[in-house]
């Protein structure tokens, strides 16, 4: 009795969604479209940047690093598979110099590639 009665449910269920247009997207094989609010990948404006650590204070990830030789000599390092868009990373930077783009790429065969210097103003480099 219990087949019969699963059956009974199931049909129409598969009916319903064989007949359903599809509302799966093409990506990776088309144009992935976000909207415009997307909070995508942060993107580090080198130029604009001073060092002073307050979008690393305010991270809730971990997901930015700053090692400092001296006052005018750091690494800024931004980690994407920590990093969870909430954006107060830019919301901290006094000097606009952090931005979220609307970019959707994230993803990497190994861990190291998901590891970004996105400052590097140190002496040997």
């Amino acid at each position: 009795m219990s087949r019969l009665h699963s059956l009974v449910y199931l049909l129409p269920e598969l009916l319903r969604t064989l007949c359903t247009p599809q509302i799966t997207v093409r990506y990776p094989f088309g144009p992935l479209s976000l909207p415009s609010y997307y909070r995508g990948r942060v993107v580090v404006d080198e130029d604009l940047c001073r060092g002073c650590g307050q979008c690393v204070r305010d991270c809730p990830a971990l997901a930015l690093e700053l090692e400092r030789e001296s006052r005018d000599s750091f690494k800024m390092t931004y980690y994407l598979d920590r990093c969870i868009y909430c954006g107060q990373c830019e919301y901290a930077c006094r000097f606009d110099a952090i931005k979220l783009v609307n970019e959707f790429e994230g993803a990497a065969a190994e861990r190291s590639k998901l590891e970004q210097v996105v400052v590097d103003r140190r002496g040997d480099a």
